[in-house]
């Protein structure tokens, strides 16, 4: 009995089942990557990388035991090395030390799979330029990637790195590293040897402070600190001689930087604790261009703003300012002022809304002996044409502006002016336009602010989609009732202005564009709003849906953890009471999520 109970623990068919099969790939795949030195195997479902890949260069083909023709156009004896290998969005758990085989590989894309470890083979990729590693599950890097001295590129965003090794700074040829999204407490001193590093981003990492070395990377570009837990920005960064785009939103930071970068452009520093800015802050800043200091806790501007003589853009959003100094209207080049969500008292709320030109305008009568009629007449930098094309404006600022006209097209002499001038910003607002001007897609490259407020356009052009760089879209007091599908591809949209249009619900395409940190709705008639795919707008902080037609607030409102303005005053809805509104938007959405049933 005891010898037929061992018999029944046995596997009886052991000796019949096949081995398990290894992935195969085409043979006519395998042919023309010997040929071409390129294999693409993204996307095929693979769990292990076949041996026939691995052995490409050193195995002879199939061909090869055959009678092969000399008159073949394609022969195998004239293969070439691979190169480039594409193994991305497969489910990868591991990379055999057979990568070694391959090793005049420049560029490995490993993305989208589920590597949690990397092999130490790695390291005798010599050639290896490029390397793509981002979403996947790796903890640590092997010391040996430090050694792959040709290395320009490296991509390890989305994974779950906890440290990195201390000898990254060996990687000298090193332009660009991205250590997005994972968990890093800290970096290693030896970033600062990256002498040729152009763009670091350690964004969305669990950083408390920086290492002193990052002031020797001084040709960086781009770093970006954003979401993290830093509560101090050391001064040495000043001296990051070519950093122009600062990104540091999202931290602790109680005091605005003083940096004195003097190529820094573009400083974002929304969504932290910043209380007050000091004269001896903003002085460094020479060269700005660009300051968001949106959803912080200033509650006073210093007079001395007026000497950033550079500064086009200033986002105050969602602030406790108060008074506006008069000074703010003498920056020679201000474009775009935004101060929606604060308590400002001393203001018509109108003025508000007609635009930066209108409340720049309002300071300026403020300050005793400002002729504001200097502005009306001709000048030297103008066309003798309707059209008055400031050439000044376009060659210097990049901003082509031809509004308050009641123009019912915009004259082709503006466009001919622009041609090739890099335009960033238009300004067609306040005219009688009934569609997006064609001609406006010439400047597609390079257009990231759009406005085209207080016009009369029933629909907007799916040529929109062309807009690739485009931040920010002003399209209030028209006659817009939807959106097209096509806007999703403005990935790098950041706020849209819809208020005083005909919309009846909210755009479905808005609910796609994860980019989305503004969205301004007020007094239309949107009848309800999907909070389920609202939550989906991660860097949403500002949404205003005030005097609509919302019958109810869905609870789960109240789940959208980024906001931080909500307006929703002038709806018919019973909940919340007036009352709770009155409280703020951190009060709405404490009730609401007090009304999800448990």
């Amino acid at each position: 009995m005891s010898r037929l109970k061992g018999a029944e623990q046995r596997d009886s068919l052991a000796g019949f089942r096949a081995d398990k099969k290894e992935p195969s790939i085409p043979s006519g795949l395998l042919r023309a990557a010997r040929l071409s030195g390129q294999l693409n195997l993204s996307g095929r479902g693979l769990t292990e990388v076949p041996q026939d890949v691995y052995r490409l260069n050193t195995d002879p083909p199939q061909e090869a035991q055959q009678d092969v023709s000399f008159g073949s156009s394609h022969c195998w004896w004239e293969q070439t090395d691979l190169t480039k290998l594409l193994l991305s969005s497969n489910q990868l758990t591991q990379l055999s030390d057979d990568i070694r085989l391959l090793a005049a590989l420049t560029t490995l894309d490993l993305h989208d799979n589920q590597l949690r470890s990397l092999p130490s083979a790695l390291g005798e990729l010599q050639e290896l330029q490029q390397l793509r590693l981002s979403h996947n599950k790796l903890t640590s890097l092997p010391i040996e990637v430090c050694t792959l001295k040709n290395l320009c590129s490296i991509t390890l965003q989305q994974n779950q790195l906890e440290s990195l090794p201390d000898e990254m700074g060996h990687l000298e040829k090193l332009t660009h590293l991205d250590l997005s999204h994972n968990h890093l407490k800290e970096l290693p001193m030896s970033l600062g040897h990256l002498g040729s590093l152009q763009k670091l981003n350690v964004c969305h990492n669990q950083l408390s402070c920086l290492p002193a070395g990052l002031a020797q990377l001084t040709n960086v570009k781009l770093l970006d600190l954003s979401n993290n837990q830093l509560t101090d920005i050391p001064a040495s960064l000043s001296e990051m001689s070519a950093l122009e785009q600062l990104y540091l939103r999202h931290n602790k930071l109680c005091v605005l930087p003083k940096l004195g970068a003097p190529t820094l452009k573009e400083l974002y520093v929304g969504n932290n604790c910043i209380e007050e800015m000091r004269t001896e802050q903003l002085a460094p800043l020479t060269a700005i261009s660009l300051l968001e200091l949106r959803d912080n806790k200033i509650k006073i501007l210093p007079e001395e703003i007026s000497s950033l003589n550079t500064l086009t853009r200033l986002d105050l959003t969602n602030n406790d300012i108060s008074t506006l100094p008069a000074s703010l209207s003498l920056l020679p080049n201000l474009k775009v002022l935004l101060l929606e969500g604060n308590p400002l008292r001393g203001i018509r709320r109108d003025l508000l809304t007609k635009g930066t030109d209108v409340l720049l305008k309002y300071l300026r009568g403020r300050i005793k002996g400002d002729p504001e009629s200097a502005e009306e007449g001709h000048t030297a930098m103008t066309l003798p044409s309707q059209a008055r094309v400031n050439v000044h404006n376009i060659k210097t600022l990049k901003s082509l502006a031809y509004s308050e006209k009641q123009a019912v097209d915009i004259p082709d002499e503006l466009f001919d002016a622009a041609a090739d001038q890099g335009v960033t910003t238009v300004n067609f607002s306040k005219n009688q336009l009934t569609s997006i001007p064609p001609r406006l897609t010439e400047l597609s490259a390079s257009l990231s602010d759009i406005n085209l407020a207080f016009n009369r356009l029933t629909c907007c052009s799916p040529d929109i989609c062309k807009f690739l760089q485009l931040m920010h879209m002003d399209l209030r007091n028209n006659q817009l009732r939807d959106l097209p599908s096509e806007i999703k591809n403005l990935n790098k949209l950041r706020s849209i202005t819809l208020n005083y249009n005909r919309f009846t619900w909210f755009p479905d395409v808005l609910y796609q564009m994860v980019s989305l940190e503004t969205v301004l709705m007020g007094n239309n008639q949107v009848g309800e709003v999907d909070a389920h795919r609202l939550k989906m707008l991660v860097n949403l902080s500002t949404l205003d849906l005030s005097n609509n037609d919302l019958l109810n607030i869905p609870p789960e409102v109240g789940l959208c953890a980024s906001l931080r303005c909500l307006g929703l005053e002038g709806n018919p809805f019973r909940t919340p009471r007036p009352a709770i509104l009155a409280k703020g938007t951190e009060a709405v959405l404490e009730y609401l999520r007090s009304r999800i049933p448990k």
